[in-house]
């Protein structure tokens, strides 16, 4: 999916004060009559329907039955909406961390992964810049505090955050486009090999490419396609946790089994 937005693209302090709700008009009757929030969660359910190339503030203004002018009476334009709707769909529950820094990271992992699942404009959205509102700030402390007291630096402890974070951001663009393509075409993944196989049968030697071949075949017989995203996504986190085992244990911390 192409980028077509970026955080932090509006103004920052109207920005912030939309994050932080450090204003919010109501009607004179002194009760609300839009809100920041009505406002928000329109936009999303748009993005979610359509993505972020159907979101503009003259369609959040149709959906609430409202004239466009009146929403910028709450929200300056497009780019601070984006950036509060980025922070509103991260809210995180009030669980503690899991047990052991490893289980910690999958469970992280596997939560951003189904984030993206349910939002995925999301990955319409380059972060430029970081935005710290209230959810994305509470998201932040708790995927770290899993990583509190093992060993590692402050720096590190960011910096495996964001390597599994970027994981899984990878394996959410190649989940969405496959559902995107198999939509798309009418065709699943074996459905499209099965047609190309008979043509690619007459073009291929595996002679002269022989570990492609066999392992091209491997792959096929093991996932039914030449790709899998899930089973890259599994393999994928594992090595990484495998990475941070070792250097946890470097730094003396205690790596679970």
């Amino acid at each position: 999916m192409l980028v077509i937005e970026h955080t932090g693209s509006g103004d920052p302090a109207r920005t912030l004060a939309l994050l932080w709700r450090t204003q919010e008009r109501v009607s004179r009757k002194g009760k609300p009559d839009l809100s920041v929030d009505r406002i928000v969660q329109a936009g999303i359910t748009l993005a979610d329907a359509d993505g972020l190339k159907a979101l503009s503030m003259r369609r959040v203004a149709e959906a609430l039955g409202v004239g466009t002018m009146s929403l910028y009476t709450y929200v300056p334009g497009k780019g601070e909406l984006i950036d509060v709707m980025v922070d509103t769909v991260q809210a995180v529950t009030g669980r503690e961390p899991a047990q052991g820094w490893r289980a910690h990271l999958t469970y992280v992992a596997r939560e951003n992964l189904a984030l993206y699942r349910r939002h995925p404009w999301l990955l319409q959205v380059a972060p430029a810049r970081t935005v710290l509102g209230p959810q994305v700030a509470a998201k932040y402390d708790f995927e770290l505090r899993g990583l509190e007291g093992v060993g590692l630096s402050d720096v590190e402890m960011d910096s495996v955050l964001n390597l599994v974070l970027g994981h899984v951001q990878n394996s959410a663009r190649d989940l969405t486009a496959a559902a995107v393509t198999e939509k798309e075409t009418g065709l699943t993944d074996q459905q499209w090999w099965d047609a190309a196989a008979p043509v690619l049968m007459t073009v291929f030697d595996p002679a002269r490419f022989p570990v492609a071949a066999r392992v091209g075949a491997a792959v096929g017989e093991a996932h039914h396609s030449a790709f899998s995203p899930e089973h890259s996504f599994e393999f994928g986190l594992e090595m990484i946790l495998d990475g941070v085992a070792r250097l946890v244990a470097s730094r003396g911390g205690v790596t679970p089994e």
